[in-house]
């Protein structure tokens, strides 16, 4: 049995065509299959919708209502479909990211780069916060993907770790005897500390490790950005905590120098949210495969 939807567009394509017999070769159809889809369709509606004539149909006067409206409604399920092969072939849409601004800068940026060379006509929506913030914001839809700190627990969440990172301990010129050997956490604790602030994930887990150890942290200063905590800790006002692979520019160049430590903090990673059991986006699949695929 015919669905409606197949019957209305048979009965466009006879209107179109005024002929059965060129509609069924249209659709690779039998003829006998077109008429008796009309004849099924005129018994529904209990209205007759096509003049019969040797020389092929023509639409009655309700039949020719019917088609304008029908016509329409084919027209723009089609336009629909259009749409919607557009966003499978990304030449339209939007990817929705949460990110936060040390990530966004020193991870996120080129994978953004490359996503927008392969797909120019993506919309890009990025909304920062911390990681806790980017996870609220997460669950009430507002971005697609969140790009956090790990660890994390949250069993509502889907979790795809993408990049080790290691935390670390920096100093400036004035703490350089910090470096004749390896120091233990102890040692560390004992000099003026500059950390992140207590919100976020990064120095949770940091301060979480330490207390393990048995070992109470009182920072001296706590700040907001990564890259303060490189600045604060160039200009010697203490040792500060720092990820790694995050302040490159400053160990190269000598700005700033690595505490060795006797006991060397776990590597942890940076990683990939989405609601779990809700399907991504083509967009936001697509960019999640370059994050995965490219290196830092």
């Amino acid at each position: 049995m015919s669905s409606k939807l197949d019957l209305y567009k048979i009965f466009c394509k006879v209107g179109k065509s005024e002929s059965f017999s060129k509609a069924a070769r249209d659709l690779y159809m039998t003829q006998p299959a077109v008429s008796q889809a009309i004849m099924q369709l005129e018994s529904e509606l209990d209205i007759r919708l096509f003049n019969r004539t040797p020389k092929g149909v023509s639409l009655t006067n309700e039949g020719s209502l019917l088609f304008e409206y029908v016509n329409s409604a084919i027209n723009l399920i089609q336009a629909g479909e259009e749409k919607i092969q557009d966003f499978k072939n990304l030449t339209i849409g939007e990817l929705k990211v949460g990110v936060g601004d040390t990530i966004s800068r020193y991870f996120l940026l080129p994978k953004l780069e490359t996503f927008h060379s392969q797909y120019p006509n993506i919309k890009f929506k990025i909304v920062n916060g911390t990681t806790q913030e980017l996870c609220s914001i997460l669950k009430s839809g507002e971005v697609d993907i969140a790009v956090c700190n790990f660890p994390l627990a949250d069993s509502t969440l889907e979790l795809r770790p993408c990049f080790n990172i290691h935390d670390i301990f920096v100093c400036g010129e004035k703490y350089r005897q910090l470096l004749s050997g390896p120091v233990s956490l102890e040692e560390v604790v004992k000099q003026p500390l500059i950390l992140l602030e207590k919100n976020s994930n990064s120095r949770r887990y940091v301060e979480e490790y330490i207390r393990s150890k048995g070992i109470q942290i009182a920072p001296e200063f706590e700040l907001g950005s990564h890259d303060l905590l490189l600045e604060f800790a160039r200009i010697n006002l203490g040792i500060a905590c720092v990820t790694k692979e995050f302040s490159q520019e400053y160990l190269k160049k000598g700005i700033l120098y690595e505490v060795p430590l006797s006991e060397v903090i776990p590597r942890r990673s940076i990683g990939v949210c989405s609601l779990k059991g809700v399907p991504l986006s083509i967009a936001a699949k697509k960019f999640v495969e370059i994050i995965e695929d490219q290196q830092f």
